[in-house]
């Protein structure tokens, strides 16, 4: 059943044979040795950082793996693929309310996504999801809603349904109107955007083990996605641990204290390249709200700070082909300061 070697195995398997396999790990590698030289102590600790942030991502990696190499071995990837297509509005509404109500974290998010690319899932839905996604889940909701009370956490809430609606129409709109060509990265997805490419129909053989091709086909699925994740994945909790320790989280929140619209503005550039990890900053936004902060540019800040953190942006890189990483970040700071200008308007009314 040679000829039955799912898609999805071909695609991630052109990842792996791609120049930029080994680059990644020597960037790593180059960081760390840098860092050694300047600070060795930061070295070690952000070696640390990196392996315990792998560990605590490990059952979000194993589960979202284990569904690809699945899917891959099994045909499903292609009725999964099917799956999401139909009317477009319907399926980024359904997308976005996934990621926004979904318990992953921007690191945990990253397999899944991967995962839902190399099936075939439009760009437009996984836009959705992917900016939805790490501004707010079930946990983050309790704790913001105890630290910056009900309203800021349902304004969270809604910021991040709104902008992965947002994204995705965005992108669907730009797909239809002949923009975007292929946005994927050589292996990933099929580079399809307005909807996924309905492939010709095979047979689903869910009884994969029994066949010792299709065997073959999960273990190499299984391996090519570990390696794939595993080198971005480093990469993205070295920078993050430099990022913790060279940039304190009290100077990036203080700078966008103040009133009116310029502080949201301000806000919402500060939070995009600077990561705050979410549960950290909300405290320090608390207290600065307190201080006589605007509500709209803590908004801002956090929405901000939250979609464009380290591991999902560094997702969306080495996902995506450049042009489609610059509009998730145009997307970003669009959406931020709309949430920010809209709650701090609420508040006004």
């Amino acid at each position: 059943m040679t000829d039955a070697t799912p898609t999805l195995n071909r695609r991630l398997s052109a990842l792996r044979s791609s120049g930029s396999e080994h680059r990644v790990w020597l960037v790593s590698a180059l960081i760390l040795a840098l860092v050694a030289v300047l600070d060795p102590a930061q070295a070690g600790e952000s070696a640390l950082f990196a392996g315990r942030a792998l560990l605590g991502t490990a059952p979000y990696l194993i589960l979202s793996i284990a569904i690809a190499a699945w899917a891959g071995a099994t045909g499903a990837d292609n009725l999964i693929a099917r799956a999401f297509t139909g009317a477009p509005m319907v399926m980024i509404a359904l997308a976005a309310l996934a990621g926004g109500l979904s318990p992953f974290c921007s690191c945990g998010v990253i397999p899944l996504i991967a995962a839902l690319l190399a099936m075939g899932v439009p760009l437009s839905a996984v836009m959705a999801f992917w900016l939805a996604s790490p501004i707010m889940d079930p946990s983050m909701f309790v704790l913001t809603t105890g630290v910056l009370g009900l309203e800021f956490a349902v304004a969270k809430t809604l910021a991040a349904l709104g902008l992965g609606f947002f994204g995705g129409l965005a992108v669907h709109l730009l797909a239809r109107g002949g923009g975007l060509a292929d946005p994927l990265r050589d292996g990933v997805g099929n580079g399809g955007c307005g909807g996924a490419r309905v492939r010709a129909p095979k047979p689903v053989v869910w009884r994969f083990w029994q066949d010792p091709t299709r065997r073959e086909t999960f273990a190499r699925v299984a391996a090519t996605t570990t390696l794939f994740l595993a080198k971005w994945l480093t990469l993205a909790f070295v920078l993050e641990s430099l990022m913790l320790a060279w940039i304190p989280a009290e100077a990036v929140a203080s700078a966008i204290g103040g009133d009116g619209i310029g502080p949201i503005a301000l806000a919402t550039l500060v939070g995009v390249p600077a990561y705050l990890n979410g549960y950290a900053a909300l405290p320090l936004v608390g207290g600065l709200i307190g201080q006589g902060m605007a509500p709209g540019a803590g908004l801002a800040f956090l929405v901000a700070g939250g979609v464009t953190s380290i591991p999902a942006a560094m997702a969306v890189w080495a996902l995506a082909r450049p042009q489609v990483f610059a509009l998730y970040i145009g997307l970003s700071l669009l959406g931020s300061f709309a949430a920010g200008l809209l709650f701090q308007l609420w508040h006004l009314v």
